[in-house]
Formats: structure tokens, C-alpha cells, sequence
């Protein structure tokens, strides 16, 4: 049954919720980026006339999907009125024909990212352009998550759908052998997605959960893709990630206490933590590892599932945890968010002091990157050194966006301001 009465807001919600799942279908049917990104825009225009008084519909995604792509028709039509009256159906026609394959990927956004990931854009233009078109993500948030100035990101972003465009690159399912060249790129996408789920650039929440979730189910579509296709094996980085994000998940309703204030790790009530996500992803884990293809996302789905193993935040083996972003860091010797990381295990093992030796070196290249700070500050607090803490609690606050974050990091501030008076 649909509603009685929608609002604006009820409206925008649901076409959010819907955006990334409605425009891969249109994408995949109509292989126009800008005539799918323009008719559903339209589709949206239509829903705010007709919603507000007929209520939302059962399958707000279809209702969309079907209007958009009728507008589509219409366009195409009057496009071709002098020509040739039957030229839109042809060409409608030829495009349902082309997308018979598409079986072979179960999921029209999982397709999608596939053809955002195309070989002719860098790396950065495949993440960027599928985190803002499949995720959903707002300029600022890919800025955020791929840590370059929102200013780049734009340009990054139009200079992609350009040369898609000029590039006459398709929206198709890849050929079998063209996917696993693919795979790195797709990877990278699912996991910037549920990192910013995970840990929300702005706003009020710390965690979006709809991002996570997405990030999971993508994941979950492609290691069982690849696992049915003939042509392809297993994935051992496909299912590292898979686990990595379930094992991370599985600490969400411990993350943020009842107040909605950031609980850190070592405090967390881990009688909270989802022992069955945390099955799922050791089995999955378990698995990656018996392919022995090692790889950065299996490092990190063995640290999480160290973290996931301890009863206690005391019996955290955080030895163990250091020698493994010690290899980390081996496969990724340029990434400073993982010295970072590896800086803070070898301080919960050895002692403040010894990570914040290891934390100088990172000081330039991380000055813009709030955790470092933040680190910094609590190393140094645990130090005692209560004034270079607040310091580096002050540079966090600085370059911290997210209110839940903020909240706690000025928490921290005046707790050492008042030890000091």
C-alpha cells in the first residue's frame, strides 16, 4: 500500500535512497550517462508534482525507473521526428538487445562500477566517478575519502564523464576477460564507500549505515560472481575485503554511546558486537587466506578479526597487530595512513613514547589529515605531557567536520584544560 500523503522531505529521502540503483538501470538500458542523469532528474520532478497527493509508491525504484525511461523514449522520439519516426524504438531496441549478457553480472550498479573502472581513466577517475555516481556520495565526501581538496575532485569529476563521453567508452558488461583487470579499481570503490559509511565526513551521525550496508551487498554480489563464472577463480582480495568490512561492521552499535557520543575501541561494550557478522567474516577471512594470494585486504581482515578475537581491550594482541600493518606497510610503503596506524599499534604494545617516535616522521606528510593529530594528542596524553596534547587536540578540531567527532575531540580538550587549572 502506498501512503496516504508525502512530503518533500519524505520524497527526497526515498529518491536518495533510490538514486544510485535507478540511474545503473537507466544507465545499463539507455548507455547515455547524461541523458539517464537527465531523465531521472525529471522522474524526480514528476514525483514531487504527483506524490505529495497519490502517496509514495510500493517500488518508489520502479515507478522511477518506468517514468524516466518513458521520458527517455519521448526525447529520443522527438529527436528523430524528421528523420525517421521508428529510429528511437530501433534504437531502444538494439540497446535491449546489446544488454542480453547482463546476466552474467546480477546487479545493474555492480555493472556499473565495472564500466566507471574502465581501464582508459585512471584510478582515481574510476574511485572518484563511482563513489559519486553509485554511491551517492557528494563531491566533498569522494574529496574526503580519496583526501584532495573538493576543488580537485570537481574537476576530476567533469574531466571523467568528458572523456567517457569523448572516449566513446560504453556502459557494458565487461567481457569476461576483461573484468579481473578491473577487479583492483571495483575493490577500491567498495571499500571508500564503506569507509565513508563507516567513519561519515560531516554532518550529525558519525556512521551512515545505508553506505556500509551498500558496500557489504556490492562486495557480497561480486566474490559470488566471481565465484559462479567459469572463466574466473575465487578472489582472495575480493573476499578479504568482503570480510574486512564484516568484521568492522560487526562493532557499529558500539561505536557511538546512548547519547550518540563517540565510544572509542578499547572502550566499547563488546557484549554489542554482532558475533554473528563476526562468524561470517572469519569463515570468509578463512577462506581468502586458503587461496594464498596475500594481499592489503586480508592484512587488514586479520587485524580486525584480532581486535574482534579479544574479550577484553586488554587482551588485544597488539604485537601481532603491529607486525601485521608492519607488512602492510610493506606492500603500500608510500600510504601514510598506515604508518599512521602501524604507529599506534606499536604504542598500545611498547608505550606512548615509542609511537610517537614513530609518528614524527609523519608529520608533513599527514599535517591535513585530522587523525593524525588526534593521535598525536592521545599519545601524548598518556605520555603526560598534557600541553603538546592539547596542541594536537586543537590542530584536530581544526580539520574535523563531522559533529559526533568534534563533539568528542573538545571533550577531550576541556577535560585536560580543567586538570591544568
Amino acid at each position: 500500500m502506498s501512503h496516504s500523503s508525502a512530503t518533500n522531505s519524505d520524497i527526497t529521502q526515498v529518491f536518495q535512497q533510490s538514486y544510485g540503483r535507478v540511474l545503473a538501470n537507466l544507465i545499463s538500458h539507455l548507455r547515455d550517462f547524461e541523458l539517464a542523469e537527465d531523465m531521472l532528474q525529471e522522474a524526480f520532478v514528476t514525483a514531487l508534482q504527483k506524490w505529495p497527493e497519490s502517496g509514495i509508491p510500493n517500488s518508489p525504484a520502479a515507478w522511477l525507473t518506468t517514468v524516466a525511461r518513458n521520458k527517455a523514449i519521448d526525447r529520443l522520439r522527438r529527436k528523430s521526428k524528421w528523420e525517421d519516426e521508428t529510429e528511437a524504438d530501433t534504437i531502444l531496441e538494439k540497446r535491449g538487445v546489446e544488454m542480453t549478457p547482463a546476466d552474467e553480472i546480477p546487479d545493474e550498479r555492480l555493472k556499473l562500477i565495472f564500466t566507471c573502472c574502465h581501464p582508459a581513466l585512471n584510478l582515481d577517475a574510476q574511485v572518484g566517478l563511482t563513489l559519486n555516481t553509485l554511491g551517492g556520495l557528494t563531491t566533498a565526501e569522494v574529496a574526503k575519502a580519496l583526501l584532495v581538496p573538493k576543488t580537485t575532485m570537481a574537476q576530476r569529476l567533469v574531466r571523467a564523464k568528458r572523456k567517457i563521453k569523448q572516449a566513446g567508452i560504453p556502459y557494458r558488461v565487461p567481457a569476461t576477460e576483461e573484468l579481473s583487470g578491473r577487479l583492483n579499481g571495483v575493490l577500491h570503490v567498495i571499500y571508500l564507500i564503506f569507509n565513508e559509511g563507516y567513519s561519515a565526513t560531516s554532518g550529525e551521525n558519525l556512521i551512515r549505515a545505508d553506505l556500509c550496508s551498500e558496500a557489504i551487498r556490492l562486495a557480497t554480489v561480486l566474490t559470488h560472481l566471481l565465484d559462479r563464472e567459469p572463466a574466473l577463480d575465487p578472489d582472495a582480495e575480493a573476499l578479504g575485503l568482503l570480510s574486512l568490512m564484516l568484521l568492522h561492521d560487526a562493532r557499529q552499535a558500539s561505536r557511538v554511546g546512548t547519547d550518540g557520543s563517540l565510544v572509542l575501541l578499547e572502550e566499547q561494550n563488546r557484549t554489542l558486537w554482532d558475533q554473528d557478522k563476526i562468524a561470517a567474516g572469519t569463515a570468509i577471512l578463512d577462506q581468502a587466506m586458503a587461496l594464498r594470494h596475500s594481499g592489503p585486504y586480508q592484512i587488514q581482515a586479520a587485524i580486525s578479526a584480532l581486535h574482534a578475537e579479544a574479550k577484553t581491550a586488554a587482551d588485544t594482541d597488539w604485537q601481532q597487530i603491529a607486525m601485521l600493518y608492519k607488512g602492510l606497510m610493506r606492500s603500500e610503503p608510500e600510504n601514510g595512513i598506515i604508518q599512521l596506524n602501524h604507529a599506534v599499534a606499536v604504542a598500545m604494545a611498547e608505550g606512548p613514547l615509542a609511537g610517537l617516535a614513530l609518528l614524527e616522521p609523519l608529520a608533513e606528510t599527514l599535517q591535513d589529515y585530522y587523525l593524525f593529530h588526534a593521535a598525536k594528542a592521545d599519545l601524548n596524553r598518556r605520555a603526560g605531557w598534557p600541553e603538546d596534547a592539547l596542541l594536537a587536540y586543537q590542530a584536530a578540531v581544526e580539520l574535523t567536520q563531522n559533529e559526533v567527532e568534534l563533539s568528542f575531540l573538545e571533550g577531550r580538550i576541556a577535560e585536560l584544560t580543567k586538570a591544568s587549572n
